[in-house]
Protein backbone atom coordinates (compact mmCIF):
# COMPACT_ATOMS: atom_id res chain seq x y z
CA UNK A 1 0.00 0.00 0.00
CA UNK A 2 1.16 3.55 -0.71
CA UNK A 3 2.43 5.86 1.98
CA UNK A 4 0.22 8.97 1.82
CA UNK A 5 2.28 11.10 4.20
CA UNK A 6 2.33 14.76 3.08
CA UNK A 7 0.49 14.04 -0.16
CA UNK A 8 -2.35 16.44 -1.03
CA UNK A 9 -6.07 15.73 -1.31
CA UNK A 10 -8.84 18.11 -2.34
CA UNK A 11 -12.29 17.13 -1.09
CA UNK A 12 -15.47 18.84 -2.22
CA UNK A 13 -18.67 18.49 -0.23
CA UNK A 14 -16.32 18.14 2.73
CA UNK A 15 -18.62 19.68 5.30
CA UNK A 16 -20.87 16.67 5.83
CA UNK A 17 -21.43 13.03 4.99
CA UNK A 18 -19.10 11.07 2.74
CA UNK A 19 -16.92 14.09 1.98
CA UNK A 20 -16.43 14.78 5.67
CA UNK A 21 -15.59 11.14 6.41
CA UNK A 22 -13.21 10.95 3.46
CA UNK A 23 -11.37 14.09 4.55
CA UNK A 24 -10.89 12.79 8.09
CA UNK A 25 -9.73 9.38 6.86
CA UNK A 26 -7.18 10.89 4.48
CA UNK A 27 -5.90 13.28 7.14
CA UNK A 28 -5.51 10.29 9.48
CA UNK A 29 -3.38 8.70 6.75
CA UNK A 30 -1.04 11.70 6.83
CA UNK A 31 -2.33 13.71 3.88
CA UNK A 32 -2.80 17.44 3.68
CA UNK A 33 -6.52 17.90 3.00
CA UNK A 34 -8.16 20.89 1.34
CA UNK A 35 -11.78 21.11 2.43
CA UNK A 36 -14.29 22.71 0.07
CA UNK A 37 -17.98 23.31 0.56
CA UNK A 38 -20.52 26.08 0.74
CA UNK A 39 -20.83 26.37 4.54
CA UNK A 40 -17.67 27.55 6.28
CA UNK A 41 -18.93 26.65 9.75
CA UNK A 42 -19.31 23.00 8.72
CA UNK A 43 -15.85 22.97 7.14
CA UNK A 44 -14.37 24.39 10.33
CA UNK A 45 -15.93 21.57 12.34
CA UNK A 46 -14.38 19.01 10.00
CA UNK A 47 -11.02 20.78 9.99
CA UNK A 48 -10.92 20.52 13.78
CA UNK A 49 -10.93 16.72 13.38
CA UNK A 50 -8.12 16.62 10.81
CA UNK A 51 -5.10 16.81 13.12
CA UNK A 52 -4.00 20.23 11.91
CA UNK A 53 -3.63 19.00 8.34
CA UNK A 54 -6.64 20.80 6.86
CA UNK A 55 -6.99 23.96 4.78
CA UNK A 56 -10.43 25.45 4.11
CA UNK A 57 -11.42 26.73 0.68
CA UNK A 58 -15.08 27.75 0.58
CA UNK A 59 -16.60 26.82 -2.76
CA UNK A 60 -19.80 26.32 -4.71
CA UNK A 61 -18.71 23.74 -7.29
CA UNK A 62 -21.43 24.94 -9.69
CA UNK A 63 -19.38 28.12 -10.23
CA UNK A 64 -16.68 27.10 -12.68
CA UNK A 65 -14.57 30.23 -12.26
CA UNK A 66 -14.51 29.68 -8.50
CA UNK A 67 -13.47 26.05 -9.01
CA UNK A 68 -10.52 27.16 -11.12
CA UNK A 69 -9.55 29.80 -8.57
CA UNK A 70 -9.54 27.29 -5.72
CA UNK A 71 -7.53 24.79 -7.77
CA UNK A 72 -5.02 27.54 -8.53
CA UNK A 73 -4.62 28.43 -4.86
CA UNK A 74 -4.10 24.77 -3.95
CA UNK A 75 -1.30 24.52 -6.48
CA UNK A 76 0.25 27.77 -5.27
CA UNK A 77 0.28 26.46 -1.71
CA UNK A 78 1.21 22.81 -2.19
CA UNK A 79 2.52 22.54 -5.74
CA UNK A 80 0.51 19.41 -6.49
CA UNK A 81 -2.80 17.58 -6.11
CA UNK A 82 -2.52 13.83 -5.57
CA UNK A 83 -6.17 12.96 -4.87
CA UNK A 84 -9.45 14.65 -5.77
CA UNK A 85 -12.60 13.48 -4.00
CA UNK A 86 -15.59 14.98 -5.81
CA UNK A 87 -18.30 14.50 -3.19
CA UNK A 88 -20.45 17.63 -3.48
CA UNK A 89 -24.04 16.66 -4.21
CA UNK A 90 -27.66 17.54 -3.52
CA UNK A 91 -31.12 16.13 -4.11
CA UNK A 92 -34.31 18.09 -3.35
CA UNK A 93 -37.28 16.72 -1.42
CA UNK A 94 -39.64 17.30 -4.36
CA UNK A 95 -37.72 15.26 -6.90
CA UNK A 96 -40.06 13.17 -9.04
CA UNK A 97 -41.62 13.94 -12.40
CA UNK A 98 -44.90 15.19 -10.91
CA UNK A 99 -43.27 17.75 -8.60
CA UNK A 100 -39.63 18.45 -9.47
CA UNK A 101 -39.17 22.08 -10.49
CA UNK A 102 -37.08 23.24 -13.42
CA UNK A 103 -34.92 25.16 -10.94
CA UNK A 104 -34.26 22.07 -8.82
CA UNK A 105 -33.42 20.04 -11.92
CA UNK A 106 -30.89 22.69 -12.91
CA UNK A 107 -29.39 22.79 -9.40
CA UNK A 108 -28.89 19.03 -9.23
CA UNK A 109 -27.24 18.89 -12.65
CA UNK A 110 -25.08 21.96 -11.96
CA UNK A 111 -23.79 20.66 -8.62
CA UNK A 112 -23.83 16.86 -8.92
CA UNK A 113 -22.56 16.59 -12.49
CA UNK A 114 -21.18 19.89 -13.77
CA UNK A 115 -19.45 20.60 -10.45
CA UNK A 116 -17.64 17.27 -10.53
CA UNK A 117 -16.63 17.88 -14.15
CA UNK A 118 -15.27 21.35 -13.33
CA UNK A 119 -13.15 19.93 -10.50
CA UNK A 120 -11.84 17.02 -12.58
CA UNK A 121 -11.02 19.39 -15.42
CA UNK A 122 -9.20 21.74 -13.02
CA UNK A 123 -6.86 19.10 -11.57
CA UNK A 124 -6.31 16.90 -14.62
CA UNK A 125 -3.47 18.92 -16.26
CA UNK A 126 -1.48 18.91 -13.02
CA UNK A 127 -2.03 15.20 -12.45
CA UNK A 128 -0.93 14.44 -16.01
CA UNK A 129 2.18 16.56 -15.55
CA UNK A 130 2.95 14.76 -12.28
CA UNK A 131 2.50 11.41 -14.01
CA UNK A 132 0.27 10.36 -11.13
CA UNK A 133 -3.14 11.21 -9.72
CA UNK A 134 -6.31 9.67 -8.35
CA UNK A 135 -9.79 11.08 -8.92
CA UNK A 136 -12.61 9.67 -6.79
CA UNK A 137 -16.07 10.62 -7.98
CA UNK A 138 -18.76 9.96 -5.37
CA UNK A 139 -21.55 8.58 -7.52
CA UNK A 140 -24.44 6.45 -6.28
CA UNK A 141 -26.35 3.22 -6.58
CA UNK A 142 -28.60 5.50 -8.64
CA UNK A 143 -25.75 5.80 -11.14
CA UNK A 144 -26.13 2.09 -11.89
CA UNK A 145 -29.83 1.41 -11.32
CA UNK A 146 -32.84 3.50 -12.37
CA UNK A 147 -35.43 3.83 -9.62
CA UNK A 148 -38.16 6.08 -8.35
CA UNK A 149 -36.68 6.96 -4.96
CA UNK A 150 -33.88 9.23 -6.21
CA UNK A 151 -35.83 10.99 -8.96
CA UNK A 152 -34.86 11.74 -12.57
CA UNK A 153 -32.39 14.58 -12.00
CA UNK A 154 -30.18 12.78 -9.47
CA UNK A 155 -30.40 9.51 -11.39
CA UNK A 156 -29.42 11.21 -14.65
CA UNK A 157 -26.57 13.12 -13.01
CA UNK A 158 -25.08 10.01 -11.43
CA UNK A 159 -25.39 7.89 -14.56
CA UNK A 160 -23.58 10.66 -16.42
CA UNK A 161 -20.94 10.86 -13.67
CA UNK A 162 -20.16 7.16 -14.09
CA UNK A 163 -19.71 7.62 -17.83
CA UNK A 164 -17.57 10.71 -17.28
CA UNK A 165 -15.46 8.81 -14.76
CA UNK A 166 -14.69 6.01 -17.19
CA UNK A 167 -13.84 8.49 -19.94
CA UNK A 168 -11.14 9.82 -17.61
CA UNK A 169 -9.61 6.36 -17.38
CA UNK A 170 -9.78 5.93 -21.14
CA UNK A 171 -8.08 9.24 -21.93
CA UNK A 172 -5.71 9.79 -18.99
CA UNK A 173 -4.46 6.31 -18.11
CA UNK A 174 -1.35 6.73 -20.27
CA UNK A 175 -0.41 9.71 -18.06
CA UNK A 176 -0.68 7.71 -14.82
CA UNK A 177 -4.05 9.16 -13.86
CA UNK A 178 -6.83 6.87 -12.63
CA UNK A 179 -10.43 7.48 -11.63
CA UNK A 180 -12.87 5.58 -9.44
CA UNK A 181 -16.63 6.03 -9.28
CA UNK A 182 -17.83 4.99 -5.83
CA UNK A 183 -21.48 3.97 -6.07
CA UNK A 184 -22.96 3.77 -2.57
CA UNK A 185 -26.35 2.39 -1.81
CA UNK A 186 -28.14 3.97 1.12
CA UNK A 187 -25.71 5.77 3.43
CA UNK A 188 -26.73 7.37 6.72
CA UNK A 189 -25.84 10.96 5.84
CA UNK A 190 -27.77 14.26 6.04
CA UNK A 191 -28.94 13.92 2.42
CA UNK A 192 -31.52 11.44 3.76
CA UNK A 193 -33.23 14.34 5.53
CA UNK A 194 -34.58 15.44 2.14
CA UNK A 195 -36.26 12.12 1.39
CA UNK A 196 -39.99 12.55 0.58
CA UNK A 197 -40.68 9.61 2.92
CA UNK A 198 -38.81 10.06 6.23
CA UNK A 199 -36.18 7.46 7.08
CA UNK A 200 -36.34 6.09 10.61
CA UNK A 201 -33.35 6.02 12.92
CA UNK A 202 -33.68 2.24 13.07
CA UNK A 203 -33.25 2.04 9.30
CA UNK A 204 -30.39 4.55 9.32
CA UNK A 205 -28.54 2.44 11.87
CA UNK A 206 -28.63 -0.53 9.46
CA UNK A 207 -27.28 1.48 6.51
CA UNK A 208 -23.72 2.01 5.38
CA UNK A 209 -22.25 4.74 7.58
CA UNK A 210 -20.29 7.72 6.29
CA UNK A 211 -17.21 6.44 8.09
CA UNK A 212 -17.40 3.21 6.10
CA UNK A 213 -17.15 5.25 2.91
CA UNK A 214 -14.25 7.19 4.42
CA UNK A 215 -12.42 3.91 4.94
CA UNK A 216 -13.06 2.99 1.30
CA UNK A 217 -11.71 6.35 0.13
CA UNK A 218 -8.54 5.84 2.15
CA UNK A 219 -8.20 2.29 0.81
CA UNK A 220 -8.41 3.57 -2.76
CA UNK A 221 -5.85 6.29 -2.10
CA UNK A 222 -3.42 3.81 -0.55
CA UNK A 223 -3.52 1.41 -3.48
CA UNK A 224 -0.37 1.42 -5.62
CA UNK A 225 -0.45 3.75 -8.59
CA UNK A 226 -0.56 0.90 -11.11
CA UNK A 227 -3.95 -0.25 -9.74
CA UNK A 228 -7.21 1.32 -10.91
CA UNK A 229 -10.55 0.42 -9.36
CA UNK A 230 -12.77 1.82 -12.10
CA UNK A 231 -16.03 1.46 -10.19
CA UNK A 232 -16.86 0.32 -6.69
CA UNK A 233 -20.31 -0.41 -5.29
CA UNK A 234 -20.90 -0.37 -1.54
CA UNK A 235 -24.30 -1.08 -0.04
CA UNK A 236 -25.89 -2.12 3.25
CA UNK A 237 -26.16 -5.82 4.01
CA UNK A 238 -29.73 -4.98 5.09
CA UNK A 239 -30.54 -3.53 1.67
CA UNK A 240 -34.02 -2.05 2.00
CA UNK A 241 -34.79 -2.55 -1.68
CA UNK A 242 -33.81 -6.21 -1.52
CA UNK A 243 -35.67 -6.72 1.75
CA UNK A 244 -38.86 -5.21 0.32
CA UNK A 245 -38.61 -7.39 -2.79
CA UNK A 246 -37.99 -10.53 -0.72
CA UNK A 247 -40.93 -9.79 1.56
CA UNK A 248 -43.17 -9.25 -1.45
CA UNK A 249 -42.52 -12.86 -2.46
CA UNK A 250 -43.70 -14.26 0.87
CA UNK A 251 -47.05 -16.08 0.77
CA UNK A 252 -50.03 -14.07 1.97
CA UNK A 253 -52.13 -15.48 4.80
Amino acid sequence: MRDLTDKVAWITGAGTGIGEAGAIALADAGMHVVLSGRRVEKLEEVAARCQGRAVIEQLDVAEKDSVNSVAGRILERFGRVDVLVASAGINPRERNWHNVSLEDWDSVIRIDLDGAFYCCKAVLPTMKEQGDGLIINISSWAGKQVGIVTGPAYTAAKHAMNAMNESLNMEACTFGVRATAICPGEVATPILDNRPIPVSQEDRDKMVQAEDCGDVIRFLAELPSHVCINELTISPTWNRGYVAAARAQLPKD
